[in-house]
């Protein structure tokens, strides 16, 4: 864990504020890749992801971008409301789930939303390395659209394209017409509300992109992700214990009652965290950080939040 204190706090769009950190004895930070987050802790048991959206070269900070939700579990509104400048935070050091593909001819950049905070980095990763790329921003409103002056006076501003709902003259995103000739060394990376993430993606695997070329990183669980299910076992391959997973309890909360830790972040499937092998059974993915080549694969899982198919899973703990 990392003690960083809060250097500025800034309104960067309606419902978006900025957060710059700094660690609090001054030395520089853990160096980290475009694509990458951190884990920080809130106040007590309330731990949140935020995606790193400054420049990947910059040590002496890191900046954070947080939209205020309206379905707050408590983590947006506390950070909004509570949060201020000159507070120390708690912060884990960066890891990268999302990371660029380097080797790719060219990449397509989607962000829709907040999703613009990876997606940023990324973008002057990309600038600054010389490679072939394009940004295209989606947002409800230009009010909603965060960094957007760092955006226009950025090198790579011609090579951004706004896609704003209420804009006039329309600036439809055409996804058609933009992914029309998949390419196996071209990559596509998209970040923001599940609805358009699954819009570009879909778009993507029907013009014909492979999923290999697909990335991804959702900020919101899946809609199932706290689906109930019927009861069914666990073993760990390690002592041969059984354990009965009930209707209402998830894997880590069973685990967790017996003394056998886990690590866990975000507990919705998300962040990858707990990520663990199964040995046998086949799982029942909740998950929206697993691939569905992953998935297909039935080899992983993250216990926070799915479950099993089979009567009994066997996992590598």
């Amino acid at each position: 864990m990392l003690e960083v204190i809060v250097t500025h706090k800034r309104k960067e769009a309606l419902d978006i504020c900025s957060f710059e950190l700094a660690r609090v004895d001054g030395a520089p930070l853990p160096v980290f890749s475009a694509g990458s987050h951190i884990d920080v802790h809130i106040g007590p048991g309330l731990v949140r992801q935020y995606s790193l959206c400054n420049h990947p070269e910059e040590n002496h900070r890191y900046l954070i971008g947080v939209l205020l939700d309206p379905t707050s579990r408590g983590g947006s509104q506390a950070m909004h409301d509570q949060i201020v400048v000159g507070q120390t935070l708690s912060i884990s050091e960066p890891r990268n789930l999302f990371p660029l593909e380097h080797s790719a001819a060219r990449t397509l950049l989607f962000a829709g939303g907040i999703g613009i905070t990876p997606i940023l980095c990324m973008a002057e990763r990309l600038a600054q390395s010389g490679a072939d790329f394009e940004l295209h921003y989606a947002a409800r409103s230009a009010e909603r659209a965060a960094f957007q002056a760092r955006i226009r006076e950025s090198s790579f501003a011609s090579r951004v394209h706004f896609h704003f709902d209420d804009a006039l003259p329309a600036q439809p995103l055409d996804m058609a017409t933009l992914l029309r000739e998949p390419h196996p060394s071209t990559h596509l990376y998209v970040c923001g509300p599940t609805g358009f993430m699954e819009f570009v993606l879909r778009s993507g695997r029907e013009q014909g992109w492979s999923e290999e070329t697909l990335h991804r990183e959702y900020f919101s669980a899946s809609p199932d992700v706290h689906a109930g299910g019927a009861s069914f076992e666990i073993q760990l391959a390690s002592s041969g214990d059984v354990y009965v997973i009930p209707e209402d309890q998830t894997i880590i909360d069973v685990l967790y009652e017996a003394g056998i830790d886990i690590p866990v972040s975000c507990e919705q499937g998300i962040c990858g965290t707990c990520v663990t092998r199964v040995l046998e059974g086949e799982p029942d993915h909740r998950d929206s950080f697993l691939t569905e080549i992953e998935k297909a694969r039935n080899n992983q899982f993250t216990p926070c939040c799915s479950r099993a198919k089979s009567a009994r899973l066997v996992l590598d703990i």
